[in-house]
């Protein structure tokens, strides 16, 4: 099956993958890579490419939302194979080098198996990669303030919970905002249609997650790129006020 490729803006694709996002940031002949599904996804994350025009080759930089194996799976294999850097928040490097691991784990997935979907999506995610060692064996920390010079100069935004080192990317002059999975827009787990933060068992630390809906809330945009489910067109501000009071 082939990753479903939608354009939302100029130089910029969203991609569904096998139930987790990635996203495409075109600028002439070179592209930024915004996280890149999981292991299982690799064909077609290099499917996706092409379909935009462009290739492995052209990718100037990996950036990796969180270290998530549904997000990092192919991080490593285009930096060995293509000498990609990969790119992603300080707090979130050691993560992605695997000094540690925060993720949801078997004995939470089996605790939380009564609720829908949740065994559909563990068996999916054991298919896919989702508890294969994939580490980063150079991962770097983004290299200043401000916006990257990279393809779509996105601008990284600290939004810590899910991980430590969770981080979302700002386009200001888009109007877009990649939110990784600190403010999604449906998961194969949750009941719920429509901006939201994910389930309980899937944070590191909920509380951080909830307090970073501030940081969504002061991003002006009105595209949502979420890790998990469709493009959001509204408010980025709204969306991170409604995710806040389902929460509650």
């Amino acid at each position: 099956m082939q990753a479903d490729i939608r354009q939302v803006a100029d130089g910029i694709h969203l991609v569904h993958g096998s139930n987790t996002n990635w996203v495409i940031l075109t600028e002439g002949d070179a592209v930024t890579l915004v996280d890149t599904g999981y292991p299982g996804d690799r064909e077609k994350v290099l499917a996706s490419l092409a379909a935009v025009g462009s290739s492995p080759e052209a990718v100037t930089a990996v950036l990796v939302t969180h270290a998530h194996n549904d997000h990092l799976g192919s991080a490593e294999y285009l930096s060995s194979t293509y000498g990609t850097p990969v790119y992603t928040h300080e707090a979130e490097v050691p993560h992605a080098r695997r000094d540690f691991l925060h993720q949801v784990t078997v004995g939470q997935v089996l605790r939380n198996a009564w609720r829908p979907g949740v065994v559909p999506w563990a068996v999916h995610a054991l298919r896919s990669g989702g508890t294969a060692h994939v580490p980063v064996a150079q991962p770097r920390a983004f290299p200043g303030e401000g916006a990257l010079d990279l393809p779509g100069r996105p601008v990284p935004v600290h939004t810590p919970g899910h991980t430590a080192g969770h981080c979302a990317f700002h386009l200001p002059e888009a109007g877009v905002v990649i939110s990784g999975d600190g403010l999604v827009n449906g998961h194969p787990t949750s009941r719920l249609a429509g901006p939201q933060l994910l389930p309980v068992m899937f944070h590191h630390d909920r509380g951080r997650a909830l307090a970073s809906l501030d940081a969504f809330e002061a991003l002006p945009g009105d595209i949502l790129l979420p890790g998990h489910g469709p493009v959001y067109r509204g408010s980025v501000r709204e969306a991170a006020g409604r995710a806040r009071e389902r929460a509650a």
